[in-house]
Parts: C-alpha cells; structure tokens; sequence
C-alpha cells in the first residue's frame, strides 16, 4: 500500500510538470472532445457559428431571469481563510510586469487598465501581449495582508457585499444558453501532501461553474476543480429551498437553488461534503481537498454581468459599463509568478514547488466549448466528459455518511459485508482502477 501511495504521487506531479496544460494554460475547443448533450435535441452550437435563426438569446447584454434564478449557492469551507475578493479592489496591490521583470504599468492598477494588450516599456515602443505580462504585487503576500484574506458572508443572507462574483453569459444556440458563474479568490492555499506543506500556492485564484440550460430550463451543471472538474446532470446535484431576492431584499418567492462546496484553502468545487481526491483519478488520502457546511454565499446578491459571443463581452447594465469589459481581454496572470528557487519564501517537494504561477482570467477558460468540461483531467487521455447522475460523495471524517459514503466508484464495493472482506476487495482492486472504469460509464 505504501508503494502505491508513493508511485500515485509520483505519477501524478511527474504529469504535473511534463503535461504544460495541468494547471493554469488556457485551453482550446480543438483540445477538449465535443460531446452532442442534446440527446434527440438540436446541437449545441459554437457561438461563433450562431446565426439569426439559431440564436438562443434576443440581444447582446441580455441576462435571462432564470439564469439567475439558478445561480449556484457555495457553501465555503468552515475553517477558510482566503474568502472571496474584489477584483477592483485585488489589482491596486499590483504592477504589471512582463516577464524579464520590466514594468508596464506601475501601481496602483485600476481594473480599468487591463487591457488585451500594453504599451512597450523598451526602446522599439512595440506592443505587449497581455498574455506575457504578469500581476506583481508590492506588498509581501507570504504575511498575509489584510487585502489577500478577501471577505465573509452574510451570515443570514449569504451576501458578500464588497466581492461581486462575475457572470458571463454564453450563447450556444438552438434553445441551449450557457451561464458561467466566476468566483474570485486573492489567494489560493496549496494542498498539504502526507502532512506537509503547503505546496502549489498561487497569488489570484478563479474559480468557476457553468449551468448550461435548454429553453429555460437547467439541463447540466459542471463545477471546476484544480483545471479539471466534476459533470453532473442538473437533477442529480443536491438543492436548497431559498427565498428569492430583489436585489439584496427577500421577496415571497421560494426557489430550488443548486449547491456546491468550495475546498479549503484551494477553493476546488465538489459536489458533496468530505474528503476527496487532489486530481487524480479515484480517491488517494495522500493528496486530498476537503468540504464541508461551512459558511453559504451567495453569488446572485452582488455579481458583474456579461453576455459573451466569442469575440466581444457586453456588459449587461449600466453598473458593468461603468467598470467597463476591456478588463476580460487581459490573459496575463491574475497573481505573481512562480517564486526564484533562490528567494527564502520558496520551497520545494518532489517536483512541485511553495509558490506557483497565478492564475489566468475567465476568457483563457475556454468558454465557447460545446462540451461541458473545461478540459480533460491529466489522467483523462480519451477527452469524455460524462454528465453523473448522482452525486459522487466524499469520503472521511467529515463525510456525511450513509450506505454508499465514498467515492461512488463501483457501488457493489458498498454492499460487501462483512467490512474487513470490502477492504479485501478494494485493496486487490487497486483501490478503484477498476471500479473507475465502471464509474465512467455507469455515472
């Protein structure tokens, strides 16, 4: 078993290095297999194929009710300590810089001046990408100042009223609109590998759901997790009955909202509460993030929103006009870049280091896709992208625990009694291979 344990490890940061797409790269539809989800419905739709006759939404800026009426509620972990955060307030902590250390922009930065590109600090006055330049921040943030923490919520309503989530708003064509629901963080804690850490933290952290709809309806809802994440059938995922607001005030409608569980430090969404696997195929106690019922935002209260049609985002009142959408274009790194082996704050595990990359903004995540995931998981070689029809559930103390507590992969497992003969059976099952190809194909 300890064998095991080290070699997944290994595995799995040796793919994290060699494999360029794990973490933080943008990603292209070519790369990620298109899947038809209509089943008997007409096809989603790249939007930048969208016709007149094909269109899903009636204009630009156009925000439907029940997008909102669906958005997702996050439940962040109990003991978190990097809440959500306000993009406007998290840039005038930086510069910008490209990538031999020069500055672009000095700060403080105003959202307003990120941009698709910059003008050359060099003597040739040439243009710089924005995808080659940095967020670099003059504060130390390896002690925490006040402006990396971000903000609670409201304990009673779930308002986070100085962290506005972002909403983009994609259509996809033939009835289908997909929405994409941004959660911004200022830092991201690293896992903990075997007791030791943290490894892989970065300045910046984006995170992100889509609930994809048909005519109105939500069909689909998939949650991201460390460039991969979870797929589930809308019907599958776990509700809360909630009043609806107008605006920040309860109104007498009563609505069935979606949850997800933000993971400590890392802010990887599941779908369940409890321990779950790091990235990695089935689940591995070595390297793990962890969720629970902890304090409930809710997104819907206080967001930026934008209609995106694969070229151009428009903003969807006049709040979004007024911070303008020049902001989006910018694909540099939302943080510092991967700490100097040599400075003192930077550490080092097998082939993962204390400080990585930030992140990039929510137009690298590929948001024209036709598929519901962003892209594979480094293990997921095939490209699939099943939606589940129940929830996968997390394993450990925290676990909420019933009959089928776990990771879902292959339930017989569940019903072998005696206990000691189940632990047989998953041991010489490798801890899951095979009961994950079952998973696969049975959700």
């Amino acid at each position: 078993m300890i064998t095991h344990i080290l070699f997944m490890y290994l595995l799995r940061s040796t793919l994290a290095v060699i494999v360029p797409w794990l973490d933080n790269d943008p990603f292209t539809e070519s790369q990620v297999q298109t899947e038809n989800l209509g089943f008997g419905r007409p096809p989603v739709i790249p939007p930048d194929e969208i016709t007149d006759e094909t269109r899903s939404l009636p204009h630009e800026g156009f925000i439907p009710d029940y997008v909102i009426d669906s958005c997702p509620l996050v439940h962040l972990y109990s003991e978190e300590v990097y809440y959500p955060a306000d993009i406007s307030d998290f840039v005038k902590h930086f510069n910008i810089r490209v990538h031999n250390d020069s500055i672009v922009k000095d700060a403080p930065v105003r959202i307003s001046d990120l941009n698709a590109k910059f003008a050359g600090s060099h003597e040739s006055g040439e243009s710089v990408l924005s995808q080659d330049t940095y967020l670099s921040s003059v504060d130390d943030f390896a002690k925490d100042p006040r402006w990396l923490l971000g903000h609670k919520p409201d304990y009673s309503t779930g308002h986070i009223k100085d962290a506005p989530a972002v909403l983009i708003v994609v259509d996809k064509g033939n009835g289908w609109v997909d929405a994409y629901w941004f959660y911004f963080y200022s830092f991201n804690l690293g896992a903990f590998i075997m007791g030791y850490g943290p490894w892989g933290n970065h300045v910046g952290d984006w995170e992100h759901s889509l609930v994809r709809f048909y005519e109105g309806e939500p069909q689909y809802l998939w949650m991201s997790a460390h460039g991969g994440g979870g797929c589930y059938k809308y019907d599958a995922i776990e509700k809360k009955t909630r009043l609806s607001y107008s605006g920040t005030e309860p109104t007498s409608k009563i609505e069935e909202r979606p949850l997800i569980f933000s993971a400590r430090g890392t802010h990887a969404n599941y779908a369940s509460v409890g321990q779950h696997a790091h990235d990695v195929p089935f689940f591995f106690s070595a390297l793990s993030d962890f969720t629970d019922r902890g304090p409930l935002w809710d997104p819907s209260l206080n967001y930026l929103a934008y209609t995106y049609n694969g070229t151009a985002a428009t903003p969807a009142t006049e709040r979004e006009s007024e911070i303008g959408s020049e902001w989006l274009y910018y694909l540099g790194h939302w943080g510092d870049r991967q700490l100097d082996r040599k400075d003192s704050r930077q550490k080092w595990c097998p082939v993962q280091w204390r400080y990585i990359d930030g992140p990039r903004g929510p137009l690298a995540k590929n948001l024209e896709r036709t598929g519901l995931c962003q892209r594979p998981k480094w293990w997921n070689f095939w490209g699939g992208c099943p939606a589940r029809r129940s929830i996968k559930r997390g394993q450990g103390i925290d676990a909420e625990h019933n009959d089928l507590v776990g990771d879902n992969c292959g339930i017989l497992l569940y019903r072998i009694r005696p206990k000691w003969l189940r632990a047989v059976a998953r041991l010489v099952m490798w801890r899951g291979v095979t009961c994950l190809v079952m998973d696969y194909f049975t959700g």
